[in-house]
């Protein structure tokens, strides 16, 4: 889609994100399979019955989400819908795009060369200090800095890079400072820098929202860049989300002795870029060959014909959920088991996740989740 969207396909979509089950995927299938946001919303209902669904889906009003748009103004930021012509390209390039975000301060800085910088929250002096260093000197080079807003590795990079350009990515709302010991640096990285969150303003950050946060950390960014990380912690989430969608990651190695680093040295076996400063990452990047992450087009959703004709059957939608279980299933599975084409099958996938009978785990595998039970008198 070129060009800006209509007033009511803007509302349409904040309407649809907002939605009941809908998440980015859900909300990615509904605009390849219907023309509009507006014709999406009046399917909804359907769509999810068909799937299994007996109580009524809340979907916002047009009231809710005008509500919503006008608290954000208030709130000194602004509400951007993907296929806005301001959205950030690079964010509008990841599969799938957040539906909606919204983003408090210079909004320019997400179009520059940018480099995320995560790591432990609980960092060592030492970890705290090559992060700000590699910050600053990343923004003397003239590249912003993206990073999550936590305390520790986090917390450094962003006041290191104040001067330069910096963007904090929040896992709740807009409006919420978290941690509370970090409100002075949100309140600096708000006035200097751009804040960006995917959540509803007022919205608590909680854990299962972090992945999310992380997601758009790397989608913003050229590169990740991980300090001080343990197994199995939030900054080597990014740095799976920074692989899947195609950005460089980069590991500064630490010491076999200090469990801080056994996610980041981990990293660098498993063939990350071995970093100890910000020309070890500009060199680095110098070398990936020119892709649309620099430079995308204006975004905009391209129906495929082949899922917009899907319209399974009640035999196919029998014989796709018989072929899920309660354990992760990858898709491409589900195509040989059943033989059907993969258009039915993601059909009644998304019929089965408006419903809130699906549940999606990385490297696109499926998993039913028992149906709803009719509630009694």
């Amino acid at each position: 889609m070129t060009g800006a969207l209509s007033a009511a396909e803007r509302l349409a979509r904040l309407r649809l994100a907002r939605s009941e089950t809908v998440g980015p995927v859900t909300f990615s299938e509904l605009l390849q399979h219907f023309p509009s946001a507006v014709e999406a919303l009046e399917a909804l209902p359907a769509l999810a019955r068909r799937g299994g669904r007996k109580s009524l889906l809340r979907i916002p009003g047009r009231a809710e989400a005008e509500r919503e748009i006008a608290a954000v103004e208030a709130a000194g930021g602004r509400l951007l819908l993907y296929g806005d012509a301001e959205f950030p390209r690079r964010l509008a390039m990841i599969d799938p795009p957040p539906p909606v975000i919204t983003v408090r301060g210079a909004l320019h800085l997400a179009a520059q060369k940018t480099v995320a910088i995560v790591g432990s929250r609980n960092a060592s002096a030492a970890g705290a200090r090559i992060a700000a260093t590699i910050a600053r000197d990343l923004g003397q080079e003239g590249y912003v800095v993206v990073s999550g807003l936590a305390r520790g590795i986090d917390a450094a990079a962003h006041r290191a890079s104040l001067d330069g350009g910096t963007i904090g990515v929040v896992g709740g709302g807009l409006d919420v400072v978290y941690p509370e010991e970090n409100r002075q640096l949100h309140a600096q990285v708000a006035e200097r820098g751009l804040l960006v969150a995917e959540m509803p303003l007022g919205t608590q950050p909680r854990g299962k929202l972090f992945p999310r946060r992380n997601r758009i950390i790397s989608g913003l960014a050229l590169g990740v860049v991980v300090v001080e990380a343990a197994m199995r912690s939030g900054s080597l989430i990014t740095a799976r989300f920074a692989l899947e969608q195609g950005r460089d990651v980069f590991a500064v190695p630490g010491s076999p002795l200090d469990p801080r680093a056994h996610g980041s040295n981990s990293l660098i076996k498993q063939g990350a870029a071995l970093v100890e400063s910000a020309a070890d990452v500009i060199a680095a990047l110098a070398q990936t060959p020119a892709s649309p992450f620099a430079e995308p087009d204006t975004p905009g959703f391209v129906r495929r014909p082949a899922l917009a004709a899907a319209e399974p059957d009640a035999e196919m939608r029998a014989l796709i959920t018989s072929a899920l279980s309660p354990t992760p299933t990858p898709v491409d599975d589900l195509v040989r088991q059943t033989g059907l084409a993969v258009p039915h099958i993601r059909m009644v996938l998304l019929e089965l996740d408006l419903a809130g009978r699906l549940h999606r785990s990385p490297g696109d595998r499926v998993s039913l989740l028992p149906a709803e039970q009719p509630s009694g008198g």
